[in-house]
């Protein structure tokens, strides 16, 4: 398959003189295998860069505007908590996809509550192997910190390739990063960042992971789970205790 991918961008990127310039856009980074590789100088443009940052996506003005023209101006403030929040470059941006989705809802029935669109445009599996792997005491308290709102600091790697993703849990911060998860806050500082959640949408999908995880948890050890409700039911404090 990598065979096959580098001669497509050697033909249709690299020696193809009929093509001024091309955009790819993704997650992650294409890796550089070596100097004979098909396509091995790309110029990079991450979320953390100012140049063209306010192309990522719906700047602030262009929501208003956007509402305003449907005449949908009085949903502006669940519009920006649950899908603004977004930092690139040095510009705040909402999720297009979710502001275009929430506006055609919102034509149809005006009085649509806010959903996540964003949930079903991929697997979340980065979300949910994080949260599994997360076995240590500071990385759940790093969890909760986030979900309610408040800022960690990570070094970040933006050069990582998809067959690095998944090898520690600090590549993960990396990963939630970079496809959107997380969000800067303030200035860089090095490789490190302050990283939150952006909005309501990305909290809930935290939230559904978290839980879907505590379930499967408890259906594998439901022994354990009988022996801390029966105790519940006998006030026997010192059995619950242990069972918790």
């Amino acid at each position: 398959m990598v065979f096959l991918i580098r001669n497509l961008f050697e033909q249709a990127l690299k020696t193809n003189r009929s093509l001024k310039f091309a955009v790819l856009t993704g997650c992650m980074r294409i890796s550089k295998e070596s100097i004979f590789t098909g396509l091995n100088n790309p110029k990079i443009r991450s979320v953390s860069d100012v140049e063209f940052d306010e192309y990522f996506g719906f700047t602030d003005g262009e929501v208003r505007s956007l509402l305003r023209y449907y005449g949908l101006s009085d949903h502006y403030d669940v519009v920006k908590e649950w899908y603004d929040g977004y930092r690139f470059g040095n510009i705040d941006v909402y999720c297009p996809w979710d502001v275009l989705n929430y506006c055609d809802t919102l034509r149809s029935d005006p009085n649509a509550l806010p959903q996540n669109y964003w949930i079903n445009t991929s697997s979340n599996d980065a979300v949910r192997v994080f949260i599994e792997q997360s076995d240590n005491g500071t990385t759940k308290r790093e969890i909760e910190r986030l979900v309610a709102g408040e800022e960690i600091r990570k070094e970040i790697r933006q050069e990582l390739t998809y067959k690095d993703m998944y090898r520690n849990i600090d590549n993960l911060w990396s990963v939630l990063f970079t496809t959107g998860y997380l969000t800067q806050r303030g200035r860089q500082e090095g490789n490190e960042i302050s990283l939150v959640i952006p909005n309501v949408e990305i909290r809930n999908i935290f939230t559904t992971q978290i839980m879907e995880f505590f379930r499967e948890q408890v259906k594998a050890d439901g022994e354990a789970l009988n022996h801390f409700c029966d105790a519940l039911e006998k006030g026997d404090a010192q059995e619950v205790e242990k069972r918790l």
